[in-house]
């Protein structure tokens, strides 16, 4: 019998030869394969005691296991760590699906016509989607004492209330709340909550800090991030080919992950990005190409379980989501030792601001952003009052502008 097989007992034995083997077409080292099996003989063991089959593995008796082996573990005591193995139960059938929540109450009803509303029409992500659902819910909850019919005494006043009583968890609360409700009231007029267009009404925000005009990395910065990553290894390889679409694209965090090798066409030297206004295509620099290509085929690894360009360096091997690609930023920052932590979106500005050092104007900066207004474009395209000046007038009777 194989050594790791020893103290396979209990309800979960007859399942270990195949998810050994699930493990194996996943992914997983060696070690990570016997660490998910010893997990898989301790909750199997446990199961045992408590007179419980696979058919129990509820989400209350997997925290209870989990609350039982946190007293003796230090490791693998949370419930992420047991996402393989009940993956591969219920793939099965022998192990019950999570219950998903159904609406409860009629604030969670409208929020979620309102999700779909946001997914369908407006293309969103889900995480963009569950931050916009978080932020108006207060205002929902304190206005619908009923039901819908409530909201029609929305007004002015109200909103402005809301906005200026919110707390701010962070510099940039305030400018996505206004964004977020002016969304949500759209969303109620089209619904035929509303009596009146109140988007208007929401107050305007600057939170954008005081004196800060340039968020562009200088080209010294660029390069040391990119030297900061080891291209001997597959991180290495992925992470620079990370870093080169978002700083010679402008790509959002997001845009990257969900690359997929179809949006890719070599032969034309194009790459499709589905962005906030839907798809579009840009062309590929053959120097990022070159990058990308590299990646692919020495850093991704082969056993892939989709489609995604950018996938986990650990198994399963996975595409990775948007706040991956900000980490791979961060990392990469902190190995460069650069002044502050540099996320994504910081490589976005320097996009935008190299078009403008480079000669180009906001139109063409907004081509690459992919922005349909030019007033969207100067926030990121900020490149120093520098390199500004050659986009202003000079004021009448001087002899630069002002």
């Amino acid at each position: 019998m194989d050594e790791r097989r020893r103290g396979m007992v209990g309800p979960l034995a007859p399942f270990w030869l195949g998810f050994r083997a699930e493990l194996r077409r996943l992914g997983f080292a060696s070690w990570s394969t016997d660490t998910q099996l010893s997990l898989m003989a301790d909750l199997s063991r446990w199961l045992d005691r408590q007179q419980f089959g696979p058919a129990d593995l509820s989400v209350a008796v997997v925290d209870r296991f989990l609350d039982v082996r946190r007293a003796t573990h230090v490791s693998l005591v949370s419930g992420r760590a047991l996402v393989p193995l009940l993956g591969y139960l219920r793939g099965l059938g022998v192990a019950p699906q999570p219950v998903v929540a159904v609406p409860s109450g009629p604030v969670d009803v409208l929020l979620a016509r309102y999700a779909g509303q946001l997914r369908h029409q407006r293309g969103l992500s889900e995480s963009t989607i569950g931050y916009y659902l978080d932020l108006v819910r207060p205002l929902l909850c304190a206005e619908m004492v009923c039901d819908e019919t409530d909201l029609v005494r929305l007004d002015a006043s109200t909103l402005i209330g809301f906005v200026t009583q919110y707390p701010a968890a962070g510099v940039g609360t305030p400018r996505r709340l206004t964004t977020a409700l002016r969304s949500l009231l759209r969303f109620l007029r089209q619904e035929g909550l509303l009596s009146s267009a109140l988007d208007d009404a929401v107050p305007t925000v600057a939170d954008r800090p005081s004196g800060v005009l340039d968020r562009s990395l200088t080209p010294a910065d660029v390069a040391a991030l990119v030297a900061a990553c080891d291209r001997a290894g597959s991180a290495g390889l992925r992470d620079s080919a990370i870093l080169a679409v978002l700083v010679r694209l402008g790509l959002r965090a997001g845009e990257v992950a969900s690359l997929r090798l179809e949006d890719l066409d070599w032969r034309r030297g194009t790459v499709q990005i589905r962005g906030k206004s839907g798809p579009a295509v840009l062309p590929l620099p053959a120097d990022v190409g070159k990058v990308v290509a590299r990646y692919l085929v020495h850093g991704r690894p082969s056993t892939a379980l989709d489609r995604s360009v950018f996938l986990r360096c650990k198994a399963p091997h996975r595409g990775i989501g948007r706040a991956a690609v900000s980490a791979v930023v961060a990392r990469a920052s902190r190995r460069a030792g650069l002044p502050e932590l540099v996320h994504a979106h910081r490589l976005r500005h320097t996009a935008a601001a190299a078009v403008v050092r480079a000669g180009g104007g906001m139109a063409e900066a907004g081509q690459l952003l992919g922005h349909a207004r030019p007033v969207t474009t100067a926030v990121y395209a900020t490149a120093g009052v520098e390199a500004m000046t050659v986009l202003t007038r000079p004021w009448p009777g001087t002899d630069g502008p002002r």
